[in-house]
């Protein structure tokens, strides 16, 4: 291509000046052609990349943690949630997105997330449990449970 208008530039150059114009249209017609057809391409890739996306991968299989295990503050916390409450921060029981996908998929507003105090912290830490409505359509009773002590960049099912 480029050695094409290297070639029509010296013909623009060397022609007549009755053809010149004729040489100096058709490589701009060529460079244009030549846009066009990049272009072209490049949508053709985009749309093809819409039309097939990548499934997104599977939760990993999830550690569990016994309650026990959990910190002294995730097991208030637990307590609480299973009480319905009262809840020491305003966030407690707005719905968890599972924008990382770790837990299993669920319809929007299905998961909860709760806060663990963090001692020394001057907010609200990283720390939470996550529940689900389970069955009972209740996190006080649904018994599905996951902590995360990174804030939700992995979770343990807290195992009862």
């Amino acid at each position: 291509m480029l050695q094409t208008a290297q070639t029509v530039e010296d013909i623009a150059r060397t022609a007549a000046p009755a053809h010149r114009s004729a040489a100096v249209g058709l490589l701009r017609g060529l460079r244009r052609g030549a846009v066009a057809l990049l272009a072209g391409m490049s949508l053709m890739a985009a749309v093809q990349a819409r039309e097939t996306p990548e499934k997104p991968a599977a939760p990993a299989a999830i550690p569990t943690i016994a309650v026990a295990d959990l910190p002294r503050e995730g097991r208030k916390t637990l307590d609480l949630i299973k009480k319905g409450g009262p809840f020491p921060y305003n966030k407690d029981g707005t719905t968890f997105h599972n924008r990382e996908r770790l837990l299993p998929r669920q319809p929007r507003g299905y998961y909860s997330e709760y806060t663990v105090r963090t001692p020394f912290s001057r907010d609200r830490g990283a720390r939470r449990i996550v529940a689900g409505k389970g069955s009972t359509g209740d996190p006080a009773t649904s018994g599905e449970y996951y902590y995360t002590a990174d804030h939700y960049r992995s979770f343990a099912r807290i195992k009862e």
